[in-house]
């Protein structure tokens, strides 16, 4: 497995892998309307490329010279400063990986990534946001320290999802 940053050859990759992913875990939830706006504006391989090129956004992939197995996305300053006093924190926005490969150890390296990342760009804390009833997803994060920190809302279309805040300071 490699891991490496994101270029704007990878945006088609990384736009499909963010929705079949999302759709994988959480498709279920939503009525087609709010999905397919969600899906139409978080991973429009428009927006995916912007943020390729935008440098408050870190993107790391993972692919093993065949195709792109994971990745994740940090983005600083932090859009959840407001509810920490964490002096510099980044928020770690997306770390997925293909369906087929989960639980084989790439969301491990990406995550042992993002956090020596954050370290040498001088953050003092990690923040994301996790379903309040994806429960595998939170046991991997208490794993490497994240603890809950406040209650947040997560839209998806016109549905408000009930999400968690979780914080790791570094």
């Amino acid at each position: 497995m490699i891991l490496r940053p994101a270029t704007l050859a990878d945006t088609a990759a990384l736009a499909t892998l963010g929705r079949e992913s999302f759709c994988a875990a959480f498709a279920h939830l939503y009525r087609p309307e709010d999905l397919r706006a969600f899906l139409d504006r978080a991973y429009a391989e428009v927006e995916v490329a912007e943020e390729i090129a935008d440098d408050r956004y870190i993107h790391r992939l993972a692919d093993d010279g065949a195709r792109l197995l994971g990745f994740v996305k940090m983005s600083a300053p932090s859009g959840y400063a407001e509810h920490s006093d964490a002096a510099n924190p980044i928020a770690l926005g997306q770390l997925y990986t293909q369906p087929d490969v989960t639980g084989k150890g790439i969301g491990a390296a990406l995550m042992e990534w993002a956090i020596a990342e954050s370290v040498a760009r001088g953050h003092d804390a990690i923040q994301l946001s996790v379903w309040s009833e994806n429960y595998g997803a939170q046991r991997f994060y208490q794993r490497y320290g994240f603890g809950k920190i406040a209650d947040i809302d997560f839209w998806v279309g016109q549905q408000r999802d009930e999400e968690f805040l979780y914080e790791m300071r570094l």
